[in-house]
């Protein structure tokens, strides 16, 4: 796996429109730091994790209601993609760009 330090403006395509945020993860090791901040707020990533070319984490949200989002991507070079599972609502594709 590349290197996947960085900031990265992200769109999620869910049934409230495209959701832009920006990620901003550091690898340590097999564990993901970092941040999710968009239009909802910005909140800390939990429970990140890289195993091979995969990243996951969890975000817990409060708006536009309580709810974790399960996340998942790949990142190939200033590229990534990835899906975000919001339980019963189903998951939604997420892609991005590196900024920085």
């Amino acid at each position: 796996m590349g290197d996947v330090d960085g900031s990265w403006d992200t769109v999620t395509k869910t049934p409230l429109g495209d959701q832009r945020a920006t990620l901003t993860i550091r690898q340590e090791g097999s564990s993901l730091v970092g941040s999710y901040s968009g239009a909802m707020g910005s909140v800390d990533i939990e429970e990140g994790h890289v195993e091979g070319d995969t990243l996951s984490w969890k975000v817990s949200v409060t708006v536009p209601m309580p709810l974790t989002l399960d996340c998942t991507a790949r990142v190939e070079g200033d590229s990534i993609t990835g899906e975000v599972g919001a339980g019963a609502f189903g998951s939604f594709p997420m892609t991005g760009t590196r900024t920085a």
